[in-house]
């Protein structure tokens, strides 16, 4: 048991937390673990945007500097973008204003907890606690975490007994990184999440193209407005998709590279090139990946590795 009362099982002691920024994951996570009967004492909030998600979200929250937030807690949450984090540790570092023994919880993906080394040698409880789950500034925010993992890494086993408990009790499910796969499991997670919104965006566009202009009679107009025809056509095959791949595996790939048809790639190919060729060099690039995955036939293959050379 270390001194907040904290074993390997039991949910944490109530803690005082501090939130460095009040941005959306920021206050999300306060949010969260104020449901739950910590309190946040403090955050930090510069802009006029953030001043106003903290009132609304973290309402019982005093505003302050960061160096007087973070003297105020047991549990400091630092919540800032990745390219700011080293910068903000080594100021709170070198200012000495992190009590001994507080927690100290970053949430980049992309890091561990070496970064947080200036403030451990100073006494603090280094975790990285990162939500896999993006964050649009709003309610659902902190309702989404309960259905959500997180990445944790710690120093140790009491560490990892803290970051656990504190995730469970939001409703999360923890999930141990090491250190040196960070950078690993983060990039999956940008892969993924983020290439899947350009790859969406890029279908609806061509789908608008293929669309507008042959409406039927009081159907709406494919225009550039979101949540339009578009969308609506391509959501159930999205999500269909989505669902076949994470519960089956690669074998839930379908369609023309699937069935080695190169005929139709090569079509594909030549029609999104005409409507954009950012996009068929998308396409290509995705198709290549898949055909590799499936082992696809040598006149697929060459289709496709000929494109990629520019021929």
């Amino acid at each position: 048991m270390n001194s907040f009362g904290i074993t390997n099982a039991p949910a944490p002691a109530r803690l005082s937390v501090g939130v460095v920024s009040a941005g959306r994951v920021g206050t999300a996570l306060g949010a969260a673990l104020e449901r739950v009967g910590h309190v946040v004492v403090a955050c930090s909030a510069v802009s006029e945007v953030s001043k106003h998600r903290a009132s609304v979200r973290l309402p019982d929250s005093e505003i302050l500097p960061v160096d007087e937030v973070a003297g105020r807690c047991n549990l400091l949450l630092l919540a800032v973008p990745d390219t700011e984090l080293e910068s903000l540790v080594a100021g709170l570092a070198a200012t000495s204003v992190v009590k001994p023994g507080t927690i100290v919880l970053h949430v980049s993906g992309a890091h561990g907890i070496n970064i947080l080394a200036p403030l451990a040698e100073q006494g603090a409880v280094p975790l990285a606690v990162h939500p896999a789950m993006t964050f649009t500034g709003h309610d659902e925010d902190t309702a989404r975490l309960a259905s959500t993992c997180f990445g944790i890494t710690a120093a140790d086993e009491i560490g990892y007994a803290i970051a656990q408990a504190l995730v469970l009790e939001i409703g999360g499910e923890p999930v141990r990184v090491s250190e040196q796969m960070r950078p690993l499991y983060h990039a999956a997670l940008a892969h993924g999440s983020n290439h899947l919104v350009t790859l969406v965006a890029d279908a609806v566009e061509a789908l608008r193209v293929a669309l507008a202009g042959d409406e039927l009679l009081g159907q709406q107009i494919v225009d550039g407005a979101p949540g339009g025809v578009a969308e609506r056509v391509l959501q159930p095959l999205l999500t269909a998709a989505l669902d076949n791949v994470l519960r089956r595996g690669p074998s839930a790939l379908t369609g023309p590279v699937a069935r080695g048809d190169a005929d139709t790639v090569a079509t594909h190919l030549q029609v999104l090139d005409d409507a954009d060729p950012q996009i068929a060099a998308g396409y290509r690039a995705m198709s290549l990946r898949s055909a590799q995955r499936t082992g696809s036939k040598p006149e697929l293959m060459e289709i496709l590795e000929r494109a990629d050379h520019g021929e």
